[in-house]
């Protein structure tokens, strides 16, 4: 049930970024002063959250200590 719920909120996370309603639906207008983006970073951070849930950890790129070892 927890693994269901995490692919759907990353889905959504995913569809709100692509923003396909062009900007009709928004929780914050983007042209508010130092807010208008906050939505869009939550959504980052959701996303990121969900993909690392999953074994994808984007944190870890690029990983500086695997390019010294060569």
């Amino acid at each position: 049930m927890k693994n269901i719920l995490l692919i759907l909120l990353g889905i959504a996370s995913v569809v709100y970024l692509l923003n396909p309603g062009a900007g009709v639906f928004e929780v914050l207008p983007d042209n508010l002063p130092f807010i208008g983006n906050l939505d869009e970073a939550a959504a980052v951070g959701v996303l990121i959250m969900c993909l690392k849930y999953f074994g994808i950890d984007l944190t870890r790129l690029p990983d500086r200590d695997s390019s010294r070892r060569k």
